[in-house]
């Protein structure tokens, strides 16, 4: 018999108290209704109540809890990317990230081990060149590095130049880690809801009442609930959740494949990434291998998984490391990333007064979320967007002021 439950039995222990609170009614009206249950929407929830007081807020989701895209990444979270700005707001979310554990109460698992984005061509060095200077210019730390560097770093690495892609070298971004992505929905569920924010699982927005160029009620499968303001952060829904609302979207919609391996003993430190093979690997605390490629090739709202990204990812992953031919994938699963045309996020106001915007994450929004989450909070609060935040809005593609984010999303899309 366990020790635990002996104790619960003897009355030493007590019964672990709810993560959640109990499901509530929906109220006929809220200050601030999030569309999504994510990551994202979440964090958001839990910085209106922390920070700004407001928590007559309802969180919906039509599923469950992380149940999206936060449950469905691979937990990667670094801040070597190529803009000015998307350097400072990636570098702010690492920065909440190393202490998100504490202020939450739950072990997130943040592992920083290291990341090595690989070179396979002169280009390629010349592209990691630019994002190292780019890097430390904004205090990030980060450096282009040699086949002798990378191979003191990762001498699992096959390094021979008899290969079709040799490794010429590689940035470095030592302080890249990951994080469990459950723990960070449910830690920041669980946190929000003990502020008083009402959290609605199975509960799917149809519609919206829009009335003089706002929002004045959400449609729900469960009823409709009246509304000071909205916030969407549903992922690689956007597009069909901002339809509803009466505006468009430039994103684009496509699968997002990965997949792990049995458990085998620890050999693997940093995260490994070629953007040139379309591909990146990393070991977890339980021994999987945790891998995943470029976006699938035509815009699909479907998770389905597919042989064919099977196939081509573990011909790049037996270059890169050759020994792996008789470990066996265990599980395999896809998500939906939007993706904009500079590969870079929306973040802000939108065309309706009362409705503010978190999308186009592409594949790195699990890393932005404590950002995101934190930004958009006083977004909502204030009706105006943060410094950190303002080139992020959604007008820029109309004013054709494009961030160009492309060079630094690791692999290809």
């Amino acid at each position: 018999m366990p020790l635990r439950l002996l104790r619960f039995g003897l009355g030493l222990a007590r019964p672990d108290t709810r993560i959640l609170p109990l499901p509530q009614e929906l109220k006929p009206h809220y200050d601030v209704v999030i569309v999504g249950g994510g990551g994202h929407g979440l964090a958001a929830a839990y910085y209106l109540a922390r920070q700004h007081g407001i928590t007559n807020v309802a969180v919906l989701d039509k599923g469950y809890i992380g149940g999206g895209n936060t449950g469905r990444n691979t937990a990667i979270v670094r801040s070597n990317y190529l803009t000015d700005d998307g350097v400072r707001f990636y570098a702010e979310s690492m920065r909440l990230y190393q202490t998100l554990s504490d202020e939450l109460d739950i072990n997130l698992m943040y592992s920083q081990r290291g990341h090595l984005t690989l070179a396979h061509t002169d280009a390629s060095i010349r592209t990691m060149r630019w994002r190292a200077e780019v890097n430390k210019h904004l205090g990030v730390e980060s450096e282009l590095i040699g086949p002798d560097e990378v191979a003191r770093i990762c001498p699992q690495l096959n390094l021979s130049r008899d290969v079709r892609y040799p490794i010429l070298g590689a940035l470095s971004h030592p302080v890249g880690a990951t994080v469990r992505h459950d723990a960070v929905a449910w830690g920041y569920a669980r946190a929000a809801g003990r502020l008083g924010v009402a959290i609605h699982q199975g509960t799917e927005v149809v519609g919206f009442a829009i009335e003089g160029g706002r929002i004045t009620a959400v449609e729900t499968t469960r009823g409709r609930i009246g509304c000071g303001k909205v916030l969407i952060a549903v992922a690689g829904r956007s597009s069909l959740v901002c339809n509803m609302a009466g505006f468009r979207l430039p994103i684009r919609t496509v699968p997002l494949q990965a997949c792990v391996s049995q458990p085998v003993k620890r050999f693997l430190d940093p995260i490994i990434v070629s953007g040139s093979l379309h591909c990146y690997i990393w070991q977890s605390q339980r021994g999987e291998l945790v891998m995943g490629g470029a976006t699938d090739p035509y815009p699909l709202y479907s998770t389905r998984s597919t042989l064919d990204f099977k196939e081509g990812l573990m011909a790049h992953m037996l270059e890169l490391l050759p020994f792996l031919g008789e470990v066996k994938i265990m599980r395999q699963w896809a998500g939906l990333s939007d993706m904009t045309p500079d590969f870079a996020p929306v973040m802000g106001k939108t065309p309706l007064s009362n409705c503010y915007l978190t999308a186009g994450w592409g594949t790195w929004g699990f890393k932005a979320t404590p950002a995101s989450g934190k930004a958009m909070a006083a977004c909502v609060a204030d009706d105006r967007p943060p410094e950190l935040i303002a080139p992020f809005r959604l007008d820029r593609f109309r004013e054709l002021d494009q961030l160009g984010e492309a060079g630094a999303a690791s692999v290809g899309h």
